[in-house]
């Protein structure tokens, strides 16, 4: 990816979206050409020259510090999120083919202590996944929730947003607030190409999804990036029904590129009855793929 049109498209698209009431600026009568701030309202929010910032936003962060990256920041009302983005791609800016080194390898196994205590969780789904979203491994509840990934005979890692946006049975199995659903995928890939904007496989991925997804397409080009460390997951399961999880992901201290997700259910809910039914359905080895259900089985 270009890293100049990454930043300039990301500046832009920040700018556009906040109005001069929001900055607390005064909105003079008359109709405005730009959506949300002009280019001089921020430079003046954020301290800096107007020549600076049309600098920056032209996307040459060459040399440019983490002071004025954060005043920047504030003037653009940026999230968490946004501000790390932010960093991420100054930082891939700074770095010269020379000096950079070569991306590491997304991990595509767990290690076996990690899988050990996934299989210690016996009540709640649980998978670890990597940054590019491929699914590499889980208990044996968290293989049942997510068995339509696999029912191709598939087997770890599968990745999840080629399943959610190429695989017609993805547009189901992800249930109610579909659209949401899928704009927090992108979202996660494009915070991940921002850490990592020279994994090959990851902009592999992205170039298919982009290609093959128009969905995707709309979606990615609204530069969207997040934090997804705990929400809620709706699915519309084949074996049980319409179900609501509660999620809470944890990056794993020791494999700081993989990141673990435990489920689970509001007490008493129709969700409960739900994820109980999946535990009973997930004791045979329909609901495990077929390299995992041998040895896991009862």
């Amino acid at each position: 990816m270009d890293s100049r049109s990454e930043i300039k498209e990301f500046l832009a698209s920040r700018r556009a979206r906040i109005t001069p009431q929001q900055a607390g600026l005064p909105a003079y009568g008359g109709n405005r050409r730009v959506p949300g701030l002009r280019r001089e309202e921020v430079a003046m929010l954020a301290g800096m020259s107007v020549d600076y910032y049309v600098r920056l936003e032209r996307g040459n962060l060459t040399g440019v510090s983490e002071a004025v990256l954060d005043s920047l920041a504030r003037a653009l009302q940026l999230d968490e999120a946004e501000r790390d983005h932010l960093h991420d791609l100054s930082r891939a800016a700074n770095t010269t083919p020379h000096k950079r080194r070569r991306a590491p390898q997304q991990q595509t196994r767990v290690p076996a202590g990690v899988q050990r205590i996934l299989d210690s969780m016996t009540d709640a789904p649980a998978f670890v996944r990597n940054g590019r979203l491929d699914f590499l491994a889980a208990n044996r509840l968290g293989y049942a929730l997510y068995a339509p990934l696999f029912s191709d005979g598939q087997k770890p890692p599968v990745n999840m947003a080629r399943f959610r946006f190429l695989d017609p049975r993805g547009r189901e199995f992800f249930g109610r607030n579909r659209e949401e659903s899928m704009n927090n995928t992108v979202a996660l890939l494009r915070t991940e190409a921002g850490r990592n904007p020279h994994d090959k496989p990851l902009t592999d991925l992205i170039g298919e999804l982009v290609t093959c997804s128009e969905d995707f397409r709309a979606a990615w080009a609204r530069h969207n990036v997040r934090l997804h460390y705990s929400g809620l997951k709706h699915f519309r399961h084949p074996a049980v029904g319409d179900l609501t999880l509660a999620f809470e992901a944890m990056q794993l201290p020791a494999q700081p590129a993989l990141s673990l997700t435990v489920m689970t259910a509001e007490p008493g809910t129709a969700d409960e009855d739900a994820l109980k039914l999946l535990a009973s359905w997930a004791a045979t080895d329909e609901a495990l793929p077929k390299e995992v259900s041998g040895p896991r089985a009862p």
